[in-house]
């Protein structure tokens, strides 16, 4: 393929991680030294963010804040949660893509995101395609539900499965320390598939972990579940669950739906979950009289980036910089993914897999891993699991306080001149 020169665009999409902004900081860092881009600019909240012609000029940022972003938790740039029409559809929103493209002369195009994203990057790439614009797009994979398709794992997990590991050991010795004994409900995120709530059998690994692991890979049934919880509470006293807010009955209806009726759905038609535990609770207090706290780690399993995960770090860098590097070379229609290498040492090699393969596919958790009773994870997932939350990763500290980026966020009002 020929050398191409002109700008490049990234955009961040989908919910935040610990670890999205490394993979900026891999992009922008990586285009900047490229002879061959432009410009780099990065856009504001994704996809709408270049439809709107709102995006920055990251050549103008202090190249220690683009330093800090490896280590800074959310999007720096916003995201967005916004679905492309099929092109055959509506061209409408390609048709503003491809003029935003041409007054800026935009070649490379970068979107980091999960399967939604990668769907949109897809999306994206066809119909430059079919127009005839040589416009080279690469998704960088991230999310903490590590349900993309077709990579070992995704940027992001390791860090939330280190937080939703470390909280749950802490919460395991302060939920023993009155003699009446408890049973605590945990709703970790995870809509179809369990890898974040899988995480709490790293917890369980290191000695200090729910007694119950109920992953959406199985169906839930809830007099089983009461069932499993009571007798355990005769036993010990003490009880942790652990569930996935995705858990399902075997009809298919949310158990978070059970007395109430879910009608918000985002622009994907995705029912946004929340109050599982809270549901969960309820039906325990009319089984048994037993003291029951619900906790819900929301929000904060994805932000935590003091308890971040070095591996994950460097991981989420690297598919950045490959993704321009790639795309440089000339490679386009792809998202950079990663393969795990034989042998006893964890290392992960760089691969590519062509975006219409990865676009709305997930990746669950292999039900060969989940143990007989359906209720906990067996070794084969630790030894996947635990290799990706390995290494310290903070921010620098001002006054015991992290310092986080931050950007000037210069608009770029005009098409950049050539550098």
């Amino acid at each position: 393929m020929s050398e191409l020169k002109g700008a490049a665009i990234f955009g961040q999409s989908g919910g935040p991680t610990a670890v999205i902004n490394a993979s900026a900081a891999g992009v922008f860092l990586e285009a900047l030294k490229q002879e061959n881009i432009t410009a780099v600019y990065g856009a504001a909240h994704g996809i709408r963010g270049i439809l709107e012609e709102k995006f920055y000029d990251m050549s103008k940022e202090d190249p220690y804040e683009l330093e800090l972003l490896k280590t800074t938790p959310s999007s720096a740039l916003g995201s967005v949660r916004y679905k492309l029409k099929n092109a055959e559809e509506d061209e409408t929103d390609y048709k503003r893509l491809l003029e935003v493209f041409k007054k800026y002369n935009i070649r490379y195009f970068f979107y980091n995101g999960g399967n939604d994203s990668m769907d949109t990057c897809n999306k994206v790439s066809k119909y430059m395609q079919k127009v005839g614009y040589e416009c080279r797009v690469m998704g960088v994979p991230k999310t903490i539900d590590n349900d993309l398709w077709g990579t070992d794992h995704c940027p992001g997990y390791g860090s939330a499965a280190r937080y939703i590991a470390t909280s749950i050991m802490e919460i395991y010795h302060d939920a023993r320390v009155y003699d009446q004994g408890q049973i605590t409900v945990l709703e970790i995120m995870g809509r179809n598939a369990g890898w974040l709530t899988a995480a709490a059998a790293l917890a369980k690994h290191a000695g200090y972990g729910p007694d119950l692991i109920y992953l959406p890979e199985l169906p839930f049934d809830m007099e089983k579940f009461l069932d499993e919880v009571n007798d355990l509470y005769r036993k010990q006293k003490n009880v942790i669950v652990a569930v996935s807010e995705g858990i399902k009955d075997k009809d298919g209806k949310y158990i978070s739906e059970y007395g109430t009726e879910l009608a918000y759905k985002d622009s994907f038609g995705h029912v946004q979950l929340g109050g599982l535990a809270s549901t969960l609770v309820n039906f325990l207090k009319a089984k048994t009289n037993a003291k029951i706290r619900g906790i819900e780690f929301s929000l904060l399993q994805r932000c935590a980036a003091h308890l971040g995960s070095k591996t994950d770090v460097n991981e989420a860098v690297l598919a950045g910089e490959m993704a321009v590097k790639y795309a440089v070379e000339g490679k386009t229609d792809y998202m950079v993914a990663f393969e795990r290498a034989a042998g006893p040492e964890y290392k992960c090699n760089i691969k590519l897999v062509n975006l219409s393969e990865v676009a709305n596919k997930e990746k669950k958790v292999p039900l060969e891993w989940i143990d007989e009773n359906g209720t906990g994870l067996k070794q084969e997932f630790i030894d996947y699991a635990l290799p990706l939350i390995q290494g310290e990763s903070s921010p620098p500290m001002v006054n015991s306080l992290p310092r986080f980026a931050r950007l000037k966020k210069v608009l770029a009002t005009e098409p950049a001149m050539c550098r």
